[in-house]
Formats: structure tokens, C-alpha cells, sequence
């Protein structure tokens, strides 16, 4: 039989357990700042923010210039139209990479199960959350933005056409930051609700191509109110319209878009902190 463990009582010396180990690290409550600092150290130190941020970049970039090239080397002219627009296909084929990335911010933790460990290190759920967001949203704002300048001046120095005016540049560039960085938030939102790198990458492709190619086949005259909702109302016409051109005429212009997009992404950031501090990890 097998004698009972016996714990021996410490032996203090001055007041302090013999042996302890006293940190010359002062002590302090973690705050937001400290959550952001360790968010950032993650998204910079994995490879798939290089790799979807830097094909995002040459998309933009790349097909900007052939557009350009294209058009400059035809005997079409721009006429009285600016050459701003013609950054909406790069920006249009980027906003896939947001999307993966917002969604692999926080739902590669979930498939890795690194995510256990986040939590034990910040126990405050929605603080890591709103970490999270505040450094994707800061990083694709600024890279978007930049690059999105970068392609507008190309188009501008190859071109001939009417000279963009204030609004039309604020537009084209932080605007269209703002737009892909709402994306790419809402990304964020829903794979923290799925919890799944793959089936929230294919919901968010969807939710960007599914209306526009539905209403391209809406036949019917009864379906005429929804093909037009679903025309003007989709990603790519949202896009199209910070670049002053519209699919359809009607429906949202100016900033709009940015204003439907932080709406629509608030509603869904709520559920997914509703959802991450009512579900176990």
C-alpha cells in the first residue's frame, strides 16, 4: 500500500517563504495597448499577411498599368472622363485577398488552437477582439490607400484626360482604403463567428460576386425591383461608385459606400463579440 504524500510545511525566513523568487519586473493590469502590441507582433511575423497583402499589391499595381498600357496604345480617348476609374479592376480582384486575410486574422487561432492560448494570456475576450481589429483595420488602410495613390498618379502621368478634381481623388484613394478596410473588418467579424478558415473565405467570396452575377440573370419582369437592387447594392457597384462611375445610374454615389459598408460591418462585429464571450474556445 502506498503511504500518504506528505507536504512539507515552507520554511520562512524575514517574512518571505525560504527559496522565493521576487521579479524585479514591475507588476501592472493589462491594457488595450498591451493587446495591440502582441496583435501586431502575430500578423506581422506570419507569411500569410506577406502573401495576400503582396499579391494584393501587385494586383493592384499590375493590372493598374496593363489597363493603362491598353488603353494608351488604342485609339480610344478618355475624353472629358478622368483616368481615376480605371483602378476599380485592380481594387475589384484585391479585395479577395482582404478577405482571406480579415478571415485567417482570427480563424486560423480557432483551427490552430492557438487561440487557447491568446485567451489565457487576455482573458478579456472582447479585448482581444477589438485588438485584432484595430491592427488588420490600420494595416489594410494604410497599404490600400498608398497603393491605390500609387496606381491613380500612373494612370494620371500615362493618360490623357480631364484632371481629377479634390473629391475625386479623396475617393479614389482614402475612400477606397476605407472600403477594402471595412471589407476586410467584416472578414474579420464573420470568421470569428464560423470559426472556419475555408467556409468563411468561400461566404465572403460569395457575398462579393453571388448578387451581381444572380441579378445578371434575373430574365423576368417581375424580378426587375430586385435585379436593380441587387445591381446597385453589390461589392463591385459599391466599388465602382468611389471611382464616380455607376453600373446602373442610380442607387448609392458619393461616400455612400463607405457609409453602407461600416454599418453593415458594426451589426456583424457585434454578433461576433455577442458570440465570442458567450462560446467556448
Amino acid at each position: 500500500m502506498t503511504a500518504p504524500y506528505e507536504q512539507q510545511a515552507p520554511i520562512w525566513q524575514g517574512g518571505q517563504p525560504l527559496g522565493s523568487y521576487v521579479s524585479p519586473i514591475p507588476v501592472r493590469r493589462a491594457t488595450l495597448g498591451d493587446a495591440v502590441a502582441s496583435e501586431w507582433t502575430k500578423i506581422r511575423s506570419v507569411r500569410s499577411t506577406m502573401w495576400t497583402l503582396g499579391i494584393m499589391i501587385v494586383l493592384m499595381v499590375g493590372i493598374g498599368v496593363l489597363v493603362a498600357w491598353g488603353v494608351s496604345i488604342s485609339e480610344a480617348t478618355l475624353g472629358e472622363e478622368s483616368a481615376l476609374p480605371l483602378g476599380f479592376f485592380g481594387v475589384l480582384l484585391g479585395s479577395i485577398c482582404v478577405i482571406t486575410l480579415g478571415v485567417l486574422t482570427i480563424a486560423s487561432e480557432f483551427g490552430t488552437g492557438m487561440i487557447r492560448t491568446t485567451l489565457t494570456a487576455c482573458p478579456s475576450r472582447g479585448r482581444v477582439l477589438a485588438a485584432k481589429s484595430i491592427v488588420f483595420f490600420l494595416l489594410v488602410l494604410t497599404i490600400t490607400t498608398v497603393t491605390a495613390t500609387l496606381v491613380g498618379a500612373i494612370h494620371v502621368a500615362m493618360l490623357d484626360g480631364r484632371a481629377p478634381t479634390g473629391q475625386e481623388w479623396l475617393r479614389a484613394t482614402f475612400g477606397v482604403g476605407l472600403f477594402m478596410a471595412l471589407l476586410g473588418l467584416l472578414s474579420l467579424a464573420v470568421g470569428a463567428l464560423i470559426r472556419h478558415s475555408a467556409g468563411a473565405i468561400t461566404l465572403m467570396i460569395g457575398v462579393v460576386l453571388l448578387p451581381l452575377v444572380m441579378a445578371m440573370f434575373m430574365f423576368s419582369s417581375s424580378l426587375a425591383k430586385v435585379q436593380e437592387a441587387l445591381f446597385e447594392y453589390s461589392i463591385p457597384s459599391q466599388i465602382s461608385v468611389l471611382y464616380a462611375v455607376s453600373m446602373t445610374g442610380s442607387g448609392p454615389n458619393g461616400w455612400d459606400p463607405v457609409f453602407i459598408a461600416a454599418g453593415v460591418t458594426a451589426v456583424v462585429m457585434g454578433f461576433a463579440f455577442f458570440s465570442l464571450n458567450r462560446r467556448d474556445v
